[in-house]
């Protein structure tokens, strides 16, 4: 049973999709542009929320950023931005808004200088996945110096809303780094996925 099986600490086992989201996802690696795109939006858009507050609106964030077409979100005018200030399917934040608008445009300048921007991303961790060991809840951290570097980055490139603990948790979600917990049934499930 699904129930019987050790999950991190933190994870709201009340919420069925917040538990599929641990169970397939986070942690998970990912090099396909456009899912980095989408997980970049995201975790700006969490600054100072839950990401479980994030979660439940991504089906809608979906829809009203083009599926995540950076191409198109860097297109986006005033009329647009004015549009997504009223829709009530994400967070209707004027600057968060703002910040995926303009990171797009940023999101294209890295992918043209680099070739993808998952290449420009994974060279902040050697390209390999950092598995750190958690034991308890003490174990987890905030950011890392891979994450004030990638930070430190991503700002001199222009992005916004990309502070250091906006991008650990970014680094988490897409797998750079592995903070399952050591006893949780994926931590050993992601390792396996890693290149």
């Amino acid at each position: 049973m699904m129930t019987d099986l050790c999950r991190c600490g933190w994870l709201d086992m009340t919420k069925p999709d917040y538990v599929a989201y641990h169970d397939t996802e986070w942690g998970v690696p990912v090099y396909d542009d456009q899912r980095l795109f989408e997980c970049l939006t995201l975790e700006a858009a969490q600054a100072g929320l839950s990401w479980y507050t994030v979660l439940k609106k991504r089906e809608q964030y979906r829809i009203a950023f083009a599926g995540f077409d950076p191409v198109k979100v860097a297109s986006f005018d005033a009329t647009k931005v004015a549009e997504l200030c009223q829709n009530p399917g994400i967070i209707r934040h004027r600057l968060k808004i703002a910040a995926a608008i303009n990171n797009a445009a940023r999101f294209l300048e890295v992918q043209a200088e680099f070739g993808s921007f998952s290449a420009y991303l994974w060279r902040f961790v050697n390209g390999s996945v950092q598995v750190n060991s958690i034991n308890s809840v003490a174990d987890y951290r905030a950011t890392s110096p891979e994450s004030d570097a990638l930070s430190k980055d991503l700002k001199k490139r222009g992005f916004t809303f990309v502070g250091s603990t906006i991008m650990y948790a970014y680094m988490q979600a897409v797998g750079m780094v592995n903070d399952h917990h050591n006893a949780c049934f994926r931590k050993t499930a992601v390792i396996a996925k890693a290149p």
